[in-house]
């Protein structure tokens, strides 16, 4: 039984961030996080008429919000269940 004592160096930690910034939960959950933002603040900032058109219901922002919190369960997901890489050898 052998146990592996290489200290951990920044170049052995390299792979394993590589492979949690690629995965593809991080970046949709990212991406729904920024688009969220955004809707939400153009949401913030809406006119009576834009309001008017969609019956008095602020859809910019509630959709800025969902996105934004559909975009946080990605992240939280990753984060609580990252990807394992599959280790070299027998």
């Amino acid at each position: 039984m052998t146990t592996d004592k290489t200290p951990d160096t920044p170049m052995r930690r390299r792979p394993a961030l590589l492979t949690v910034l690629s995965e593809i939960r991080v970046i949709i959950g990212a991406l729904f996080c920024v688009y969220g933002v955004i809707v939400g603040v153009a949401g913030l900032f809406d006119s009576k008429a834009e309001l008017d058109k969609a019956q008095g219901v602020n859809i910019n922002l509630w959709t800025g919000l969902a996105m934004l919190v559909f975009g946080a369960a990605f992240l939280l997901w990753a984060y609580l269940r990252p990807a394992r890489r599959a280790e070299d050898g027998s």
